[in-house]
């Protein structure tokens, strides 16, 4: 894992998809607690924000705080990976993700360990749009970046090269 250098139309690439990734996500949550499938009370976001500011809040402000997290994520993926944006790497981000929203944001909303305090369902209700971010993560990374994925090829302006490692040979 190395921390990648960006050049300004990368930033600007992984922050698009960033901001896509969170707002497809955040469409499918919104739709699944309109239509009753969500196990969840409100979206994650909402709640938190809700928290954090100790008073109800409308719904845009909690998706505010969804596309600010899920776009900081998104960007963290491409800095550390950018030289191989693969599906396992945005899949373990996403079950990361996943596990510190079980253990850390549903007790901080009070809806408890795993969100028993709730429902068990909330486990797989979380789960859900965790693994729903990797596949949009790596599909929208992989359309975005193109072919500089397919064949690893930017291998620049890592901290390696900065520290004196020089450039590594083309696979």
């Amino acid at each position: 894992m190395t921390w990648h250098a960006l050049d300004g139309r990368d930033w600007a690439k992984a922050t698009a998809v960033g901001v896509a990734v969170s707002a497809l996500t955040a469409a499918v949550m919104v739709a699944g607690l309109k239509s009753g499938v969500s196990p969840l009370p409100k979206p994650l976001g909402l709640a938190f924000a809700e928290t954090v500011l100790r008073r109800p809040l409308p719904l845009p402000v909690g998706l505010l705080f969804h596309t600010v997290w899920t776009t900081a994520f998104s960007l963290l993926y491409v800095v550390l990976f950018r030289d191989a944006l693969t599906f396992l790497r945005a899949l373990w981000l996403a079950v990361a993700l996943w596990l510190l929203v079980l253990v850390v944001f549903f007790p901080l909303v009070g809806w408890g360990w795993f969100g028993f305090a709730v429902s068990p369902k909330l486990v797989v209700g979380a789960a859900v749009p965790h693994l729903l971010f990797a596949v949009l993560l790596w599909g929208l990374c992989r359309w975005v970046f193109g072919r500089e994925i397919l064949d690893h090829g930017y291998r620049t302006k890592n901290f390696e090269i900065e520290l004196g490692a020089g450039p590594r040979k083309p696979r």
